[in-house]
């Protein structure tokens, strides 16, 4: 029975894709004792990232990064990923034994295996975290969860960046990445769309500091939602208050338009959940659905432009 030896405790590290993620990893791992040999980034704000983060550390080509490091980080967009591995792998700057790890939340190890196949070591290692590309994500990186795919024979390594990052390891199956990634997607991003129409309609309403208006009642939903679910949600839906939904619809149309799609949209998945959860009756819901339905129906068309 063959065995893998153990990765070595610390690592020559090049980091291909010195964005705000990327400046930030490989700054955290130099911290905790790796030997960050090469990067690569080519916009101002890359280089700038790597003057900020990672002083002293060499600038070069990707192909060059690769064949120097004995753990090739890659974090360039999801979209180039596929083709990022395949050059490397293609001009022969991968190698052998050589770990290939890259932090896209979306894909799992399929997309390294042009690495794979030159006898690379894949990982699949995905923050799941919001960075700004500065100093202090580095103290953010405390706790944060990690999404890991890897095989058996990698799965300690991996465990071991995140260790040292000061995260925490949440496995991930190959096949459930991109539903992984849809959920932290759905979380956060929409979250930032659902906040700033939210702000939309307060100044609409005439709030001159709408964030100031929405800190405390925002900060403390999340919260509850984060730790009771469904359990959390107030309201007027849950209450069955269908005037007072009908009076919001129509005063989002009138007012703040472009935000009217969203709160249907989220109107009725509320509805929904509010059901099913037992604490709304199916009589008072089938009223607000109506007078949703009205509203969607009464809306101009959204126009989309190129």
């Amino acid at each position: 029975m063959s065995h893998t030896p153990s990765a070595p405790a610390r690592m020559r590290i090049g980091v291909v894709g010195a964005g705000r993620v990327g400046a930030v990893l490989a700054s955290a791992l130099r911290a905790a004792g790796h030997e960050v040999v090469a990067a690569a980034g080519e916009s101002d704000a890359s280089r700038g990232r790597l003057d900020a983060l990672l002083p002293g550390v060499p600038v070069d080509k990707p192909s060059a990064v690769a064949r120097a490091c004995d753990l090739l980080l890659l974090t360039v967009p999801d979209d180039m990923l596929a083709n990022v591995v395949r050059v490397l792998a293609d001009s022969g700057a991968l190698r052998e034994g050589q770990y290939v790890v890259h932090t896209s939340g979306r894909h799992g190890l399929a997309v390294l295996a042009p690495a794979t196949a030159v006898g690379a070591r894949p990982i699949a290692l995905h923050p799941a975290m919001t960075f700004s590309g500065t100093a202090v994500d580095l103290d953010r990186l405390a706790g944060c969860v990690f999404g890991l795919t890897a095989e058996p024979e990698e799965r300690d390594l991996a465990a071991q960046l995140v260790s040292d990052l000061g995260g925490r390891s949440l496995w991930v199956p190959e096949t459930r990445r991109a539903l992984y990634h849809a959920g932290l997607a759905h979380g956060a991003n929409h979250l930032v769309t659902l906040v700033t129409e939210a702000m939309e309609i307060l100044a609409a309403a005439g709030a001159d500091d709408p964030a100031a208006t929405l800190r405390p009642l925002l900060t403390a939903a999340l919260d509850n939602a984060l730790e009771h679910g469904d359990a959390a949600l107030t309201g007027p839906i849950v209450r069955g208050d269908v005037g007072t939904v009908q009076a919001h619809l129509e005063g989002i149309a009138a007012e703040a338009p472009t935000t009217l799609p969203s709160y249907l949209a989220l109107a009725r998945a509320t509805l929904s959940r509010a059901v099913t959860d037992g604490r709304l009756l199916p009589i008072r819901a089938l009223k607000i659905r109506e007078v949703l339905d009205e509203a969607a129906a009464a809306a101009r068309p959204v126009r989309w432009t190129t």
